[in-house]
């Protein structure tokens, strides 16, 4: 009774080793150059992935905020002068005035240079159409920011993390074969330690991927409105009429 209650003590004493020796404390104490540099990688991956995360969310939350009341506003105000002045005094961050703005410079120039080679070569409606193609590709250009960081991580940080798991079980091999210990004991710990680097991997990509589908479906509903806003301003600053005079959308 005494031999089998000591040995059930010892058995005890090395899976609870086992166990310490698989917690994520004892990996950092025992990181080596390359570990470490692994695991720094993903730790930067992870707060650059929040960073754009946040500063996406917080963009696209103000920017559904005040597109339509924007949009709702040009098109209500009765004078022409008033709704471009409107426009004007939008944050520069609001893509949708921009775009308003840069068709009406582009017809106010076409319109200050008549007679000349540009009129002759080009009609309002072209000069403005070109105007608008420009503005929406670069405010649509300015909602993928930290797209390309998001896809990226998504895609490297589970295999950075492997990368990390193959260091470690790699030098967790190395010591139980220098110890001559290959008990199911001494192999759980060091390896079920080097597979934490994967774990990590992994929590650092799926928020990655997830939100990088996230910000990519709210950007496609927001280039559609990019797009139905610039026909309108063409159709306006082309004929001179307003969205409700023409397309009886109002």
């Amino acid at each position: 009774m005494l031999q089998e209650t000591t040995t059930a003590a010892t058995a005890g004493g090395s899976n609870a080793e086992a166990l310490q020796q698989m917690s994520f404390g004892h990996m950092i104490q025992n990181f080596d150059t390359v570990a470490w540099i692994v695991f720094i990688t993903l730790v930067t991956m992870s707060a650059m992935s929040i960073y754009w995360m946040i500063y996406n969310f917080v963009k696209n939350m103000r920017l559904r905020a005040s597109s339509d009341r924007v949009i709702s506003t040009f098109w209500e105000t009765p004078n022409a002068q008033d709704a471009i002045r409107y426009m004007e005094e939008q944050p520069r961050s609001e893509p949708f005035s921009k775009i308003a703005l840069d068709a009406a410079q582009a017809a106010s120039h076409h319109q200050r240079h008549e007679g000349s080679r540009l009129v002759e070569s080009l009609n309002r409606s072209e000069f403005v159409d070109r105007a608008l193609r420009q503005a929406v590709t670069r405010e649509s250009s300015g909602l993928e920011s930290g797209l390309t960081l998001l896809a990226s991580v998504g895609a490297t940080a589970p295999f950075v993390g492997l990368l990390g798991t193959v260091w470690g079980i790699y030098h967790a091999l190395i010591r139980i074969g220098m110890s001559g210990n290959a008990s199911i004991d001494a192999v759980a710990g060091p390896v079920g330690e080097a597979l934490i680097m994967t774990a990590i991997g992994l929590f650092v990509a799926i928020p990655a991927v997830l939100a990088y589908n996230f910000f990519t479906r709210l950007n496609r509903v927001t280039n559609n409105k990019f797009d139905t806003f610039a026909h309108d301003l063409h159709d306006f600053f082309a004929t001179g009429s307003r969205v409700g005079d023409i397309g009886g959308k109002r």
